[in-house]
């Protein structure tokens, strides 16, 4: 086989190979008003969910958002499967990007750790801009989970590295069932 060849098939087979995501961790702060929480997301293994919260950070429309709900043991009198989570949003007036796929945990391999980042949703393709923080294993989370009645759990896709102490402060701000009463505003999210 002539040489030109050999590099133009091998041209080839590169364009059909399929874009890879970045293997190693993105990290992101997010600071607020009562400290920063560090944080990696996992592009590798939530690809889908981790491109929707970075188009937030980088058109920086978490930046005035807010920790807005704090879900305790305590503050869920009608719901038989509890969990504990602090739940953040976009700046008020900020255009929500369209809804995304779900991925879920038992695509992703990812589970709902002490400190992992999930989005929020409704129902199934329904994640926009919010997002929240699991405090304590919450298996209930995942995929095949009872939290949620669909069964299809909710998008993991990244874990806090330091700063949880803040996550465990914010989830302990007075709350009003459990709409915190002074939300804890969310200054920045950047890339680090």
């Amino acid at each position: 086989m002539k040489p030109g060849i050999v590099v133009w098939l091998a041209a080839i087979a590169i364009r059909a190979l399929p874009a890879q995501q970045s293997p190693r961790p993105i990290a992101i702060v997010i600071e607020t008003s009562l400290g920063s929480i560090e944080a990696e997301l996992d592009s590798a293994h939530a690809p889908v969910t981790v491109a929707n919260f970075l188009r937030y950070v980088d058109a920086k429309r978490f930046d005035g958002g807010n920790f807005f709900r704090s879900v305790t043991l305590s503050n869920q009198p009608n719901d038989s499967v509890k969990i504990e989570v602090i739940q953040g949003r976009a700046a008020a007036g900020t255009a929500a990007f369209p809804s995304i796929a779900l991925e879920p945990t038992s695509v992703t391999g990812l589970r709902h750790h002490d400190g992992t980042l999930s989005m929020a949703r409704a129902g199934p393709n329904t994640a926009t801009n919010q997002f929240f923080i699991t405090i304590g294993e919450q298996p209930q989370l995942d995929f095949g989970g009872h939290r949620n009645p669909d069964g299809q759990g909710f998008a993991a896709f990244g874990r806090v590295t330091s700063g949880l102490e803040v996550v465990r402060r914010i989830q302990t701000q007075p709350v009003n069932a459990q709409t915190i009463v002074a939300p804890v505003t969310i200054l920045r999210v950047a890339r680090r």
